[in-house]
């Protein structure tokens, strides 16, 4: 109700409001919808969606378990209709550019790249909604704030992973049950390396989030408040980039979400796959389920492999 107040104030438009999504998802005049809840509860409204034969964007982490995103990914591919996840940060300029040498090999062979967020979240944080801070729900640090680097990292090295090693930590959040603190190694089919570290302890503020990528004949550094700007670009006769001076957004979400949606709509009306679709967005959430069974395991995880986040409800720090 706050929101479309907030919304009718803005734009002038009233809103419609409804207090059920399965009644929504059975309307005709309904082509596709947005399911930007709590990380818990993806799945069902996914699959609720689909059922409904309604295409779907859906905010990250697309789901919690490895079975549910390949049961959203198969559904959407019996049904021929559009799932997309937002990994938003993948429209950044900065990372386009980035990606632009990544596919021309201006690297050479790419040895391994570091995602790095060093953020902060209180006890306020917390306090918001009852369902941050939990395994069934939410996830950790890794899950819910770095998820979108991550993405960033496995995009760019290659995507096939054949193993992961991962260790987590609470050290400063004992009011919630899951992880501030996550660092993992993943190597990839091709021989290029992942290194993770994503954390919620720095004090007293967000710090930074950083993707950089080292190759034999190029070294990339994005970093600024959401990914956004480049700070190390070195390839042979570059050393500098435009995008070193860009501005920081208002917030760590950035400006993708405009050309997110914009794609989502032309993948419908072009009835071609979106820019991330299922198959994509469900990477970066496999890395990190697989930094959970690892750690839950004290072993690495090789794939293909089945977890999910509230098999670690058995874990104490």
């Amino acid at each position: 109700m706050a929101f479309a107040k907030k919304y009718a104030e803005r734009s002038g438009v009233k809103p419609e409001i409804t207090t059920s999504a399965e009644d929504f998802f059975k309307r005709e005049d309904v082509d596709a919808v947005v399911i930007a809840t709590s990380s818990g509860s993806h799945y069902k409204l996914v699959v609720a969606a689909l059922e409904s034969g309604k295409h779907v964007l859906v905010e990250k982490p697309m789901a919690l378990s490895t079975k549910h995103m390949d049961h959203m990914v198969e559904l959407s591919r019996k049904k021929n209709l559009k799932l997309a996840v937002s990994f938003q940060n993948r429209f950044n300029p900065p990372v386009i550019e980035l990606r632009k040498k990544v596919e021309g090999g201006a690297f050479g062979r790419i040895f391994y790249g570091v995602a790095s967020i060093r953020w902060n979240r209180n006890e306020d944080y917390y306090k918001q909604a009852d369902w941050r801070g939990k395994w069934k729900s939410d996830g950790g640090v890794l899950m819910n704030q770095s998820t979108h680097n991550i993405d960033l990292l496995q995009w760019m090295l290659g995507g096939d992973v054949e193993e992961v090693i991962g260790k987590l930590e609470n050290f400063n959040h004992p009011y919630i049950e899951v992880e501030d603190f996550g660092s993992a190694i993943v190597k990839f089919k091709n021989g290029a390396v992942g290194i993770i570290e994503g954390t919620s302890v720095v004090f007293p503020k967000n710090l930074e989030e950083t993707l950089s990528i080292f190759g034999e004949k190029g070294t990339v550094r994005l970093g600024g408040l959401a990914v956004n700007r480049i700070e190390v670009w070195r390839f042979e006769g570059e050393d500098s980039h435009p995008m070193m001076n860009l501005p920081d957004p208002d917030t760590v979400y950035g400006y993708g979400h405009v050309p997110l949606y914009r794609d989502f709509y032309e993948a419908i009306d072009q009835d071609r796959d979106p820019a991330i679709p299922g198959e994509e967005g469900r990477k970066a959430v496999n890395i990190v389920l697989a930094i959970y069974k690892s750690h839950l395991t004290g072993r690495p995880v090789k794939f293909p492999f089945e977890f999910s986040a509230w098999d670690m409800e058995e874990v104490s720090w």
